[in-house]
């Protein structure tokens, strides 16, 4: 299907700093980029991409790239109905709930897949009008997951203790689900260099996560090439030096700011929250052209620490970057 919708904008970078904050505004809060600012799922006209992706990581090893931990029933079908419902809310077009004997039954435009659910948002079938998915979904998050174009992560709390009980990521960026599954708020964030301060007030930021109005933020890096995937591990026979995405040559110079936009829903009938990561690309060669974003690029790369830079994969190629932004 053809979706005559542009890929939202975001640069944030405005300050021309690189600061390690939860930097959080509330989800209602307006980019430039209309009403879809205001969406936890976008969907826009690189959707095929996304969904293509999503396919070939599940195939490669779904495990690697989908898991859960003491993930209760509760939270789950709190997740599957909240994802419903903003999928029917916020794109209608593409989305559009059935009553069926059993449940009830979401027809998917975009994927021609439809979903039967029963009364407790289980999986019960489903029923596809193209190729077969290999494998299967296996539950009702891994198949809401793969009509979207962001990678989703549940947050749960228990008796002052917060856990990630799911992530369903296809697009990471040089980490895993396998790695972060069932660990706490600080421990997942530890590898962040200058997490520190952040991670003395874990607890306090995952209670926010849960019982705050709904919230974005963002993060970013440099990437030099636009491909969604870069788990820690390559899959076979794909060499790491290809894999990486972090080798810059100031010859033959390819450069892209990879940003994170972070959804943050709370669910606190359930004491659980949904984080959703939608990753979006520009093309630094664009970038460059506009003197106010090429100066507040350079100043937020001159601005990052060693430790910063090393976390990031710049430490190797800052000069050559910041060389050849400043060369006209």
């Amino acid at each position: 299907m053809n979706i005559d919708i542009a890929v939202p904008r975001y640069f944030p970078l405005d300050n021309g700093r690189y600061e390690v904050k939860p930097g959080m505004a509330p989800l209602s809060k307006c980019f430039g980029n209309g009403i879809v600012d205001n969406y936890v799922f976008q969907i826009d006209n690189t959707f095929v991409d996304y969904r293509l992706t999503k396919l070939a990581s599940r195939q490669e090893s779904l495990n690697k790239y989908f898991q859960t931990s003491n993930y209760s029933n509760v939270v789950d079908a709190a997740v599957i109905k909240f994802i419903i419902g903003r999928l029917t809310y916020e794109h209608p077009n593409y989305f559009h709930l059935e009553s069926c004997t059993s449940g009830i039954a979401l027809n998917c435009q975009l994927t021609q897949e439809k979903l039967y659910f029963d009364k407790d948002y289980h999986l019960q079938k489903v029923d596809i009008q193209k190729d077969a998915i290999l494998p299967s979904y296996i539950c009702s998050l891994d198949a809401l997951a793969a009509q979207v174009q962001e990678d989703i992560t549940v947050i749960c709390r228990a008796n002052n203790t917060n856990w990630i009980g799911a992530i369903h990521l296809c697009f990471p960026n040089h980490w895993s689900a396998e790695d972060k599954i069932g660990k706490d708020f600080a421990t997942v964030h530890a590898p962040v260099a200058g997490i520190e301060k952040i991670n003395q007030r874990a607890q306090a930021i995952t209670n926010t996560m849960i019982m705050h109005q709904p919230m974005v933020r963002f993060a970013w890096g440099l990437s030099t090439d636009t491909r969604l995937n870069h788990h820690p591990q390559p899959p076979l026979h794909t060499p790491a030096e290809v894999w990486g995405g972090r080798k810059f040559d100031i010859e033959n110079p390819q450069l892209y700011l990879r940003i994170e936009r972070q959804v943050i829903w709370g669910l606190p009938e359930c004491d659980a929250a949904i984080f959703t990561i939608r990753t979006y690309f520009r093309d630094v060669t664009e970038i460059k052209q506009d003197d106010s974003l090429r100066i507040n690029l350079i100043s937020a790369i001159e601005s990052m620490s060693v430790d910063s830079l090393i976390y990031k994969g710049l430490v190797e190629n800052r000069d050559d970057i910041i060389a050849w932004l400043e060369k006209p």
